[in-house]
């Protein structure tokens, strides 16, 4: 299975790197991957709180109850991968790359991709290797390398509010707009988070920067 989400407006690609963030979100996705283990929620880039970093989150299997998070895990067999373009030509240039094996998570780059585009290959050795927190955890697990690059892995509160109802009353024709204030319908829920912190200077960007996440399955 296989997904990837695109964000390519180049206004929202500025303040990548001027302090602002970038966020996509896509819960509750088609048949083929809903529910599944490589179903992306969300895609986070923002400036980190040292400014010369840029934090990378990529959140999967959404809208999971406190029950079902308790034995949640990362697929062995799933590639999270975060595609970084910084030449403005929409093919990446750069792969963060995440591989979960026996309890922990392997980050690898950013590096020169193998190829680009639907293809991946795991490059090169792990940058850093972080244990998953679990659920319920007093704290995060976060681990660093001697490239200044942070990792977390493990499940989370999902952090994206939308009043789904709401929405669906929208498109359904009875209502006209949404509520001040609205009802989170992900309230309560939880996702499985990576999240990477990485020196800008790693990422060889010039301003801009288009960044978009997949996951494949890593055979």
């Amino acid at each position: 299975m296989k997904k990837t989400k695109l964000i390519i407006l180049a206004a929202a690609l500025v303040l990548v790197l001027g302090g602002g963030i970038l966020w996509a979100s896509d819960h509750a996705d088609a048949p083929a991957v809903k529910g599944k283990s490589d179903d992306i929620t969300d895609l986070y880039v923002f400036q980190g709180a040292n400014a010369s970093n840029l934090v990378f989150i990529g959140n999967v299997q959404g809208l999971m109850s406190p029950a079902t998070t308790a034995t949640a895990s990362f697929d062995p067999n799933t590639i999270i991968e975060f595609k970084i373009d910084n030449t403005g030509d929409n093919v990446e240039d750069l792969v963060i790359q995440c591989v979960y094996n026996n309890g922990k998570m392997y980050i690898y780059g950013p590096v020169k991709p193998a190829q680009t585009g639907i293809g991946s290959t795991v490059v090169g050795t792990a940058a850093v290797v972080v244990p998953v927190t679990p659920y319920g955890a007093a704290s995060p697990t976060i681990a660093t390398s001697a490239s200044g690059i942070m990792a977390f892995a493990g499940p989370r509160d999902d952090p994206f509010f939308f009043d789904l109802n709401q929405f669906h009353a929208i498109t359904g024709g009875t209502a006209t707009s949404f509520n001040n204030p609205g009802t989170d319908s992900f309230a309560g829920t939880n996702v499985m988070s990576v999240v990477v912190e990485v020196p800008k200077s790693l990422l060889n960007s010039t301003g801009k920067l288009g960044v978009w996440l997949r996951t494949a399955q890593n055979h």
